[in-house]
């Protein structure tokens, strides 16, 4: 017998339990232990390395001359430029962020790997759905 697809993202996020809800601390910590399973997995052992050690991944923009990106664990990601000059190719701030949140709640570290695969072949989608901001922020939606 088939198993039904579970498809959160159709769901209206205020009509999803949190796991908190639903399963406690003991849920929250499986889920998390499984959410950095799969970030291992999406960005390789060396890349994954690398993350652990720094506490953060630099992504140089694919499209956008002058522009790295650092992601972190469960905050805003950073935008680093080159120069005050680059940063006037688009209308992001040169010191900034840009706030971008799962749909439904996800495990933070497994939502920073995804993030840096998006970013990283789908630049253009994360820039028509991110929202630049001045300040630094935790990221809603996350564990």
């Amino acid at each position: 017998m088939p198993t039904a697809i579970e498809r959160p993202w159709l769901t209206p996020s205020w009509q999803i339990p949190s796991i908190r809800q639903t399963g406690g601390a003991r849920a929250v910590r499986r889920a998390q232990q499984r959410g950095e399973q799969v970030a291992r997995w999406t960005l390789g052992e060396e890349l994954w390395e690398r993350f652990c050690q720094q506490g953060y991944l630099d992504l140089r923009s694919p499209h956008i001359p002058g522009l790295t990106y650092r992601l972190r664990v469960g905050r805003r990601v950073q935008l680093l430029w080159d120069s005050p000059d680059a940063a006037r190719l688009i209308p992001w701030p040169y010191r900034g962020y840009l706030c971008i949140n799962p749909t439904y709640s996800v495990p933070a570290v497994e939502f920073a790997a995804q993030l840096y695969l998006y970013l990283r072949d789908h630049e253009d989608i994360v820039i028509r759905v991110a929202i630049p901001q001045a300040a630094d922020a935790p990221l809603r939606s996350v564990f």
